[in-house]
């Protein structure tokens, strides 16, 4: 009957453009759910940066502090299977530049999709024209599904490939300067997975927790000379970068009242003539970021927050500690 059909199109209509719209949001929302969970304001933009000499794709072991696991350094001059820290790379990190890895491809397929969808609306063909209704909007839904499955697999197989044997082996050999249950006031000790051939003193643990002061206060400062003095040429470049986002965005992020609450040692070992500490850091900061021009608040909170970080530190024979590594926990 004539208005039966009539009635059946509307609705079939309207149920079309109720997809479409879902499909519009979800398209929208996938890449920025991507961004938000990219970006980090405080030191190191919550990404894994520096190098760990020939241990830099080898996960740190898990202490009491940090009991999980270290997310793998996406943002590294080192080169697989090479010793030391390497050299800067011609695009500033090559294949795990910036985001690394995971955040490329995820990135640019939610790119991919949306750029997509939004030609068809310009063309006039609409958000996914073509598909023909709801069950082929579900079947792409289902294809963007198993896109990021194979996606997962892919970057789980490489990071597989790339971590040298010895990275899960084991913990590293007791060597005779350990120290086992050594805590100092700082709240550093050795944590159950912390035995190391090198022996780190009170002295360094001291170190450790001036470090995390003074560099949180020099990018707050956007004080690059003094990095310089605090930290290896490759974190200086990562930390550097990041200021100038912060300065592209017209903001600049805030951190105080740095606190260390708890500390252990993850590993300690020694390459030639350079020394090299793993430390699990547990500490509290009020981190907020600000707009240049009328210092409001943009981000952030006047709360402390907790965070939970494995820095390494680096010291060529005779010279002093700097920051070559920071990772985040999971």
């Amino acid at each position: 009957m004539p208005g039966i059909e009539e009635t059946d199109m509307n609705f079939s209509q309207r149920t079309r453009g109720i997809v479409r719209a879902i499909a519009v949001v979800l398209s929208l929302a996938v890449p920025l759910v991507i961004a938000i969970s990219s970006a980090d304001a405080r030191v190191g933009g919550g990404f894994g940066s520096g190098s760990r000499g020939s241990r830099t794709f080898s996960a740190p072991p898990s202490t009491t502090t940090a009991p999980g696991t270290a997310q793998p350094l996406n943002r590294t001059f080192s080169q697989p299977g090479s010793p030391g820290i390497g050299a800067p790379a011609a695009n500033g990190g090559g294949f795990f530049n910036r985001g690394g890895m995971g955040r490329g491809l995820l990135g640019g397929l939610a790119a991919g999709f949306l750029g997509a969808g939004l030609l068809g609306m310009l063309f006039g063909g609409g958000m996914f024209s073509g598909l023909g209704g709801l069950s082929s909007i579900f079947g792409l839904l289902l294809q963007i599904g198993l896109i990021f499955i194979v996606v997962r697999m892919a970057m789980s197989w490489w990071q597989r490939r790339h971590t040298p044997a010895s990275a899960y082996a084991g913990g590293p050999a007791v060597g005779p300067g350990t120290q086992s249950g050594f805590g100092s006031a700082m709240g550093f000790g050795l944590g159950s997975g912390s035995s190391a051939p090198l022996e780190i003193q009170p002295a360094d643990y001291e170190a450790f927790e001036r470090l995390l002061g003074e560099i949180q206060a020099a990018w707050s400062n956007e004080d690059v000379a003094r990095l310089h003095t605090l930290a290896t040429p490759e974190m200086v470049k990562y930390l550097t970068d990041d200021i100038q986002a912060n300065k592209a965005r017209n903001v600049i992020n805030k951190t105080s009242d740095v606190k260390l609450l708890q500390g252990d040692l993850a590993e300690a070992w020694r390459e030639g003539d350079t020394d090299y500490a793993s430390v699990a850091m547990r500490f509290s900061l009020v981190d907020k970021t600000l707009d240049r021009n009328t210092g409001r608040m943009v981000e952030g909170s006047e709360t402390p927050s907790e965070i939970t970080e494995v820095w390494t530190f680096v010291r060529p024979r005779g010279a002093t500690w700097e920051l070559s590594a920071l990772q985040q926990t999971n």
